[in-house]
C-alpha cells in the first residue's frame, strides 16, 4: 500500500485511518498497538506534534518526523456574531490556500460546517464559495482538522458536523468518506455519525454509492426548485443530473440506509418561492418521506434576493399542508459573512 500524500514525499498520516495507521506502523518494524496509540494522540487528543506523543518512542517519533507531516491549520482570522455567538474562521493551508468553517451554538450543542474543497466548481448561482472555481480537493486530515482546531480554539466540545461548506463533498468522495469513519471512531472524537450531515447539490451516482457505504450519516440534497427548468437556471448540476436521476438517486439512498434525506431549499425572492412552486414541489417529493429544511437565501454580490415572510410562510404552509415535515433554517450569523465563501472572498 502506498502511503504518501499526493502533494508531498511525506506521509499524511493524519488521513490514514486506524487500520492503515497499524499497516503503516508495522511497515516501520514496530508493533501495530503503537498505530492505535499514534491514531489516539492524532484524533482523540488532537495533538499538532509528534513530540506531544509522550508515550511513543523517542526513536519512533523522530522516525515519524522524517516520513511523515502533520498538515496543521493555520487560524488566519475570527468573526464573532454579536446576535447569537457563531463564529467564523478563515484558515490557511499548507500550500496557502484558503478555507472556511463556522462554529454554530445550539441547544443541542455545538454543531461546525466543514468545508471539503478549496472553492467549488459547481456554479450554483447563490453560493459565493463557486466564484473563483475549485482549486483542490481537500485531504481527509484537512478536513478533520477544522472540527479538531475549532474545538481546541474555543475548549467546546464539538457534537455535530456538517460537510456544508465550501465545495462539494461527493466530488471528494474518497476523502470526505474516510473523515467520515476517522471523526466517528471510538478512538477518536467518537462523534455520531448521525450528527454527521453531508450536503451535495445532486451527484447522482455518488448519492447511490453513498448509499452502499454502511454509513449512518444523513444525506443533505441541495434541491432550491421544484422544477428541472428552474434548477438549471440557478443550478449548472442540473444540466447533467435532472431532478428525477437525483430524486430517484435519494429514494435508493433511503432504501439502502433507512435514513430519511434532508431537502435544501433555498428560497429566491421571485425565482422558486412562488405557491404554485410549493405546490409542485410537494407533488415531487410525496411519499419520500421527506424532510425539507427552507433556507431564505443569503444574498451575495450576485443580487439574490430573499423571499418576504408572507412568501416563506405560504411556502411552508403548502408543504405542511401535504404532510412534508418542514424546518425553517435558524439564521445564525447574519451580522457577519454568515455564507459559504463570502468570509475568503472578503478577507483576501
Amino acid at each position: 500500500m502506498d502511503f504518501t500524500s499526493p502533494h508531498s514525499e511525506k506521509i499524511d498520516i493524519r488521513s490514514l485511518p486506524l487500520e492503515e495507521m497499524g499497516e503503516f506502523i508495522k511497515s516501520l518494524g514496530e508493533p501495530a498497538y503503537r498505530g492505535e496509540q499514534i491514531f489516539v494522540w492524532l484524533h482523540e487528543k488532537l495533538a499538532e506534534t509528534f513530540d506531544e506523543m509522550t508515550n511513543i518512542p523517542k526513536k519512533l517519533r523522530e522516525r515519524l518526523k522524517e516520513s511523515c507531516e502533520l498538515k496543521n491549520l493555520k487560524v488566519k482570522t475570527v468573526q464573532r456574531s454579536k446576535l447569537d455567538g457563531t463564529e467564523k474562521f478563515l484558515f490557511e493551508l499548507y500550500d496557502g490556500n484558503y478555507i472556511e468553517s463556522v462554529l454554530m451554538r445550539y441547544s443541542y450543542g455545538n454543531s461546525v460546517c466543514v468545508s471539503s474543497q478549496v472553492g467549488c466548481a459547481m456554479g450554483c448561482r447563490f453560493c459565493a464559495s463557486t466564484i473563483d472555481g475549485c482549486v483542490r480537493n481537500l485531504s481527509a486530515s484537512e478536513i478533520l482538522s477544522q472540527v479538531y482546531k475549532i474545538q481546541k480554539e474555543t475548549g467546546e466540545r464539538v457534537s455535530h458536523v456538517v460537510v456544508m461548506g465550501m465545495g462539494e463533498p461527493l466530488v471528494n468522495y474518497e476523502n470526505v468518506t474516510d473523515f467520515v469513519r476517522i471523526l466517528s471512531h471510538e478512538n477518536a472524537l467518537h462523534i455520531s455519525q448521525r450528527n454527521i450531515t453531508i450536503s451535495t447539490c445532486g451527484i447522482a451516482p455518488a448519492i447511490i454509492k453513498l448509499g452502499k457505504e454502511s454509513l449512518k450519516v444523513t444525506l443533505a440534497l441541495s434541491l432550491h426548485a421544484p422544477n428541472d427548468e428552474i434548477r438549471r437556471s440557478i443550478m449548472p448540476v442540473a444540466k447533467k443530473y435532472s431532478m428525477e436521476e437525483v430524486l430517484s438517486a435519494c429514494r435508493e439512498y433511503f432504501k439502502s440506509t433507512g435514513r430519511r434525506v434532508t431537502f435544501e431549499y433555498c428560497l429566491i425572492g421571485g425565482v422558486n418561492d412562488s405557491k404554485e412552486n410549493a405546490r409542485e414541489l410537494a407533488k415531487r417529493l410525496q411519499g419520500m418521506g421527506a424532510h425539507v429544511n427552507l433556507i431564505p437565501v443569503n444574498p451575495t454580490e450576485k443580487n439574490m434576493k430573499p423571499s418576504d415572510e408572507k412568501s416563506i410562510k405560504d411556502f411552508k404552509d403548502i408543504l405542511e399542508g401535504a404532510h412534508i415535515t418542514v424546518t425553517r433554517r435558524r439564521e445564525l450569523g447574519r451580522d457577519i459573512d454568515g455564507a459559504c465563501g463570502q468570509l475568503k472572498r472578503r478577507m483576501l
